[in-house]
């Protein structure tokens, strides 16, 4: 495995994707670092374990504390690494520090259960930590989504080595000199490094549970390394997410939902609207609004780049494959000239379903359409494909939502619309989008193992 090749002289220099002008360059960790981190991690374990809940709790708020102090510093960081506009990177810093505040009011509340057993023997169950926990978190919202995972891990008694992604490691590693000092010694590491680093910590013996936000391909080699070491995994990868439109709506509110799913955060988020399925009744007044929306975009610049030119090569193969097969393009779809890593929003219509723009994860402001005869049609498109993360679906008929809700073999259906939910929300993605709960409560079991005690009444003699 290439992974256990010493990566210590491997840098990561990260460009503007705006202008490509050089934000710096990252030093990856070597073997004998990864090692040493988990060492770490694995000595604080006892000790962290033994905390008590409410305390480590009340370090979570300190930390949430110490981001929210330090979140225009983190907000200017995701701007120059990944193009996020500074306002879009503060609300996710917020969410953020709202979501380690959250775990640490949780935390302390997470228990076993009493079980009913034998008279006079007392038989309960006990939550506990698996150890080190490996994070591996994305580029796209970089510290919701790392705040999530650290502030679950933590607070159940586990220590954490976190790797940030290698797309933006100047944010990760900020992000670590924030959080680190808030902890004893060991308990929250941030080791920095490409695939090969993250080969190391996923084959690491030492490692009790890995959480993995970030690309199928990658979910899947570390899936594969824990059937070796066993340690247990969560993973939230990939999606293909359908929008399925039925007739009855209004078309211009349809295209605005389609356009929110499409275009936010350049459709690099990982449950943006990637592939959708219009009722012929409305499909061409939603197909011109959803163009003019598109358009009105691109004339006002308002789109943030893709994360690097390495993305948005991936997103306009695809985009010209499907023009090449015969789809039709409406808006977008060229790459423009320049520096930096932009591309417009796109939208296609005329695609068909072997098209890999319908099938496969596309990660850019993309909405390509097909148009379908009926509501069965419509739904039955949306649930094909091996991906299982959510889907919407936009209808005025309560008898159509329902069965949306029933048949869609996805962790998250949404109906009338893309974006939102509950805060405390947590779902389990499908087929090749993942397993395990990625968010909420529900969290807190994934970060624990159970252990049942019974306790029988006799003494023996």
């Amino acid at each position: 495995m290439s992974g256990w090749e010493d990566p210590s002289s491997t840098a990561m220099t990260i460009l503007d994707p705006r202008d490509g002008a050089v934000v710096g360059t990252v030093e990856s960790a070597s073997r004998t670092e990864v090692h040493e981190a988990v060492r770490g991690a694995r000595a604080a374990c006892e000790t962290w374990r033994r905390t008590a809940p409410a305390e480590r709790g009340a370090l979570l708020t300190r930390a949430a504390e110490a981001v929210e102090e330090h979140s225009h510093d983190l907000a200017v960081l995701n701007l120059r690494e990944t193009g996020r506009p500074v306002e879009e990177a503060e609300g996710g810093i917020a969410a953020a520090a709202a979501t380690l505040r959250q775990y640490a009011e949780l935390g302390p509340l997470h228990r076993g259960h009493r079980l009913l057993g034998d008279y006079g023997a007392v038989d309960y169950s006990i939550a506990e930590p698996y150890g080190v926990a490996a994070l591996f978190t994305p580029w796209n919202d970089p510290v919701a989504v790392a705040a999530g995972l650290i502030g679950a891990a933590l607070v159940t008694g586990n220590t954490v080595l976190h790797k940030p992604s290698e797309r933006c490691p100047h944010l990760g590693r900020l992000l670590g000199e924030i959080l680190g000092p808030v902890f004893p010694e060991g308990v929250m590491t941030t080791v920095l490094g490409g695939p090969e680093v993250g080969e190391l910590l996923a084959a690491h013996r030492g490692i009790g549970v890995v959480a993995h936000v970030g690309s199928t391909a990658s979910g899947r080699d570390i899936s594969q390394s824990a059937v070796v070491t066993g340690a247990h995994v969560i993973r939230e990868n990939g999606g293909k997410d359908p929008l399925l439109v039925d007739a009855g709506v209004d078309p211009s509110w349809a295209a605005s939902q389609a356009a929110l799913g499409a275009f936010a955060n350049s459709g690099q988020i990982c449950t943006s609207v990637e592939r959708i399925y219009v009722h012929r009744e409305v499909a061409d007044a939603f197909l011109s609004e959803l163009a003019a929306r598109a358009r009105q975009l691109n004339q006002t610049r308002a789109m943030a780049p893709l994360v690097d030119r390495r993305l948005r090569r991936t997103v306009a193969a695809q985009v010209d494959a499907a023009i090449q097969g015969g789809a039709r393009r409406l808006e977008g779809g060229r790459v423009p000239p320049g520096p930096g890593a932009h591309y417009p929003a796109t939208v296609l219509a005329d695609c068909t379903p072997t098209m890999e723009v319908m099938v496969e994860e596309t990660f850019g402001p993309v909405a390509p359409v097909m148009v379908v005869d009926s509501f069965d049609d419509g739904l039955a498109a949306a649930a094909t494909g091996r991906y299982g993360l959510a889907s919407t679906v936009l209808t005025p008929d309560l008898t159509h939502a329902q069965r949306a809700a029933a048949e869609l073999p996805v962790g998250t259906v949404k109906v009338n619309a893309v974006f939102g939910g509950a805060p405390g929300g947590s779902a389990q993605p499908r087929g090749d989008s993942g397993s395990g709960f990625g968010y909420g409560p529900e969290l807190l079991d994934e970060f624990t193992r159970v252990k049942v005690v019974h306790w029988a009444e006799g003494m023996g003699g």
